[in-house]
């Protein structure tokens, strides 16, 4: 997609733990892609524009990341401004708000208005290539997808930069923040965070992993990485806005995505029905007498066995036959979900009849 002034738009998603860098790495891409490659670059940071209220910011439920109905709301709100924003930028008039306009609207234009991204309201980019940065977690794969489906609609560039970060430098990082992430949010986000795959995911070829970890504290990253990897960086850029997706080359690309996704939501239910199963599990040692200290020994080993078998479902390996091929008769959830009660009961038992 080319502007109404005739400048060509890429996509670019930060995404990795919170702390990794992403932040500091956004700023120092505002600043330099305009001064060292004479792009126009803004910055949409989902921190800023969604509500404090919305993220949670007490200890989640137990289990997952804060992704609830507010949260998830919040998200695809912004995915619609974005969209808003990319067809005023193709038609040139000031983007239009929803009927009954949400409060988040009101951010998004503020947010778009500072950086100079609105047309007909004494801003508007230039001829210059735009290159607009979507500053959040992305964790998960299907996340980065929607803004994929975006710019595969608009036929724009599109490109990810992992911020690749050791958990515990994250941690360390985030301690030292004015308002940190729960902790526990962030170690349950470094065992489900899924890394760009290009070789498995077509769409995922604009993809670039760096390594945050060699920049203490979090602040150093912004010169740090710009400077380490900076031509990495430019030419993952340049290859995404000579290259946009075009609509009619995703066919299979978007089969293997809609897979994807579907086998996310797989595992999602699965999860949550092997923390049902836990929850039983603990409630009948507890009727049985087991000791509150070995209910604790009991709920890290009912959790680490759940860990273990999503992975098996997420991977696609536990279910097969006796030569080791997959079975396609034999529903994988159902499976693991049946051994899973199994090995549940298993472990229980050790408690019990102790």
């Amino acid at each position: 997609m080319e502007r109404a002034d005739g400048g060509r738009v890429v996509l670019c998603v930060l995404c990795g733990l919170p702390a990794a860098g992403k932040s500091t790495l956004a700023r120092a891409l505002r600043r330099q892609l305009p001064l060292r490659q004479g792009w126009d670059c803004a910055l949409l940071a989902y921190d800023d524009l969604i509500p404090e209220e919305a993220w949670g910011r007490g200890e989640p439920p137990e289990g997952e990341p804060p992704l609830d109905s507010a949260w998830k709301r919040r998200r695809r709100e912004l995915l619609r401004h974005l969209e808003r924003l990319l067809r005023a930028l193709r038609s040139h008039p000031a983007p239009p708000g929803p009927a009954a306009a949400p409060p988040s609207w009101g951010r998004f234009l503020s947010c778009c208005a500072e950086q100079g991204l609105l047309p007909g309201r004494g801003g508007g980019p230039g001829t210059r290539p735009l290159c607009l940065v979507l500053d959040d977690n992305f964790y998960y794969r299907s996340m980065r997808h929607e803004v994929f489906q975006l710019a595969r609609k608009y036929s724009l560039g599109f490109c990810q930069l992992f911020l690749e970060c050791p958990l515990e430098l994250c941690l360390q990082r985030n301690r030292l923040r004015g308002s940190p992430v729960p902790e526990g949010t962030i170690c349950r986000m470094a065992q489900r965070v899924e890394v760009p795959e290009p070789e498995k995911n077509p769409w995922e070829q604009n993809s670039l992993v760096l390594s945050s970890s060699a920049c203490a504290p979090e602040e150093q990253c912004d010169s740090g990485l710009m400077e380490a990897f900076h031509v990495q960086i430019i030419n993952l850029l340049g290859a995404a806005l000579e290259n946009p997706v075009k609509q009619n080359e995703e066919n299979t690309d978007q089969k293997e995505a809609d897979r994807a996704i579907c086998a996310a939501s797989t595992v999602h239910q699965a999860d949550q029905t092997c923390r049902r199963i836990i929850s039983q599990t603990m409630k009948e040692a507890k009727d049985k007498n087991v000791l509150p200290s070995e209910m604790k020994s009991l709920a890290e080993e009912l959790n680490k066995l759940k860990a273990e078998f999503l992975e098996d479902l997420r991977q696609g390996s536990h279910v097969g036959n006796e030569s080791g091929q997959q079975n396609p008769t034999v529903d994988p959830a159902a499976s693991v979900l049946s051994s899973f009660q199994r090995e549940a009961t298993n472990v229980v038992n050790k408690y019990i009849l102790k």
